[in-house]
């Protein structure tokens, strides 16, 4: 009796209960999104930092562990010692450049080298370098700008030839050759980051405790010790960021839902006073309210999965580049927050049902 008085109260108000579900959906979908994206971009640019293939980074002393974001160059004559180090298989001098015009970060390579880390790249189309302005993306990247080999593409303010198309996954999305990235930094012979492939993984704890022996003066990493830094913890800002849009997520559905269980509420001013007038006590009452904003916001959960999936595919078929990871923890997560709002934001209005008299209430016009 109860459930089918609810469902009624909600088909009744077909444009309000649509404009409800719809305001939790949208809370739903924003927390999935955002901090899909978020967790997804960190987790990206590990894996593509991963897949290089390598067991070890040499960076500058003091050099954060984005790598975007390093110290100096070191000088090209640290390699030539780092593979004198036992267990050392191959070393890769890097030297990394950010694109400001598309926020994403160029690896300038030695070829041979870089090859002997990270096995080779797969190529989609094209060739190696064989020009000082060549340039190699990955196919994610020239999904997203529709380019093709042959292409001139303008990069870092000067023109570049894409000589190939690779496949994602391997530190960077974009390449270049490590001299033509020396001359458009202004350095010499140097590198920002130097990949150490061991002869086995095992190996590597050893080799790290020996390169520091011999390089003090530099930061040396075991990419799996990275791997475990690149979580949302460890960034800055990106909990705060989390925090602040899963607050403004429950916020509208907070108001939303309160504003029309009040509205609701007036409404039915004389229905109440009737159900009152035939016994209903107030838990009654307030159960009432607060089963009937529980269904809404199950409703706009729902909906909001399905935002959510549908946006994320948008968002990918036009930026092919992104990564959104939508996870079942936070399906979880905002489904309860969802709930939590919807239950708060109908609690004053139910309270405020149950407390109206009778008499006052089978009154009321």
């Amino acid at each position: 009796m109860v459930n089918k008085l609810i469902v009624s109260n909600i088909l009744y108000r077909p444009v309000r209960t649509a404009l409800s579900a719809l305001a939790v959906a949208m809370e739903v979908a924003m927390v999935m999104l955002f901090v899909g994206l978020a967790h997804g971009l960190v987790n990206d640019s590990a894996q593509r930092q991963e897949g290089v293939g390598a067991d070890i980074m040499v960076q500058p002393s003091g050099s954060s562990f984005l790598l975007a974001f390093s110290q100096s160059p070191m000088p090209l004559t640290i390699g030539d010692r780092l593979t004198q180090v036992p267990h050392v298989l191959a070393v890769a001098p890097t030297l990394i450049l950010f694109n400001t015009g598309a926020l994403s970060m160029v690896y300038g390579i030695d070829m041979d080298s870089f090859n002997r880390v990270s096995g080779g790249f797969a190529y989609h189309d094209g060739r190696s370098f064989t020009k000082p302005y060549d340039l190699l993306v990955d196919d994610l990247y020239a999904k997203s700008k529709h380019i093709k080999v042959g292409q001139t593409v303008d990069l870092l303010n000067h023109q570049f030839t894409v000589c190939g198309i690779v496949e994602h996954g391997k530190g960077a999305r974009l390449f270049i050759p490590l001299p033509t990235a020396e001359d458009l930094l202004q350095v010499k012979d140097r590198a920002t980051i130097f990949w150490v492939k061991c002869t086995e993984p095992a190996y590597t704890e050893k080799a790290v405790g020996a390169i520091r022996q011999l390089l003090p003066q530099c930061q040396v990493t075991a990419v799996k010790e990275w791997m475990s830094l690149m979580t949302s913890n460890n960034l800055p800002g990106l909990n705060v960021f989390t925090t602040v849009i899963i607050v403004i997520a429950v916020g509208i559905g907070f108001l939303v839902i309160f504003l029309s269980m009040y509205t609701t509420i007036t409404e039915r001013t004389r229905e109440i006073g009737i159900l009152k007038s035939l016994g209903a006590s107030k838990g009654y009452i307030i159960a009432v309210i607060l089963r009937e904003a529980s269904l809404l916001s199950a409703v706009g959960i729902l909906a909001g999965y399905g935002v959510a999936l549908i946006t994320r595919k948008l968002i990918l078929a036009n930026f092919p580049t992104l990564v959104i990871e939508l996870t079942m923890l936070w399906a979880g997560y905002a489904a309860v927050l969802a709930i939590g709002g919807s239950l708060l934001g109908a609690f004053y209005p139910a309270m405020r049902a149950a407390q109206l008299d009778p008499v006052d209430a089978l009154a009321y016009e």
